[in-house]
């Protein structure tokens, strides 16, 4: 073996690359809460409007944060989860879909309970690319955020 071989094997060891690193493993429903805050909200404002409209049931702030940071061993209960829907703006169906990755580890592929134009239209984004499907996500959601402003 070679000196400068020999030094090579003993330099010391570094951290990797933070883009190398593995990402935490982050349950489906914290990440929404996560992308949520990463758009600007807080847990304070994400308290505030968490109100389900069926039946009016708030969840507060610190509910957001436990999900966030440490989720409990029970999933939210249908009432909690109208409440999250509203409070991140999202379909109900989404945040029951996220709930079941996270404590079921059921990952959601079927459009049940959406119509025949829900589904062609699902087909038509899965056939395009990623770069696609993230062009018209930003559409939809730039619409969405128009329509709450009005």
């Amino acid at each position: 073996m070679k000196r400068e071989d020999h030094e090579d094997m003993t330099a010391a060891a570094t951290d990797p690359a933070p883009e190398t690193a593995e990402p935490s493993p982050t349950g489906a429903l914290s990440q929404l809460i996560q992308e949520a805050l990463d758009k600007g909200k807080s847990l304070r404002e994400l308290g505030k409007v968490a109100v389900d409209r069926k039946t009016g049931t708030k969840i507060s702030w610190q509910y957001f944060q436990k999900l966030l940071k440490n989720p409990p061993a029970a999933a939210p209960n249908p009432v909690q989860i109208g409440a999250i829907a509203a409070a991140l703006g999202k379909p109900e169906e989404r945040i029951k879909a996220a709930v079941a990755e996270q404590w079921l580890g059921y990952r959601a592929t079927e459009l049940a309970g959406y119509g025949e134009p829900v589904r062609v239209i699902v087909a038509h984004l899965g056939d395009m690319s990623e770069r696609e499907q993230r062009r018209w996500l930003a559409l939809i959601e730039a619409d969405e955020r128009s329509r709450r402003e009005d």
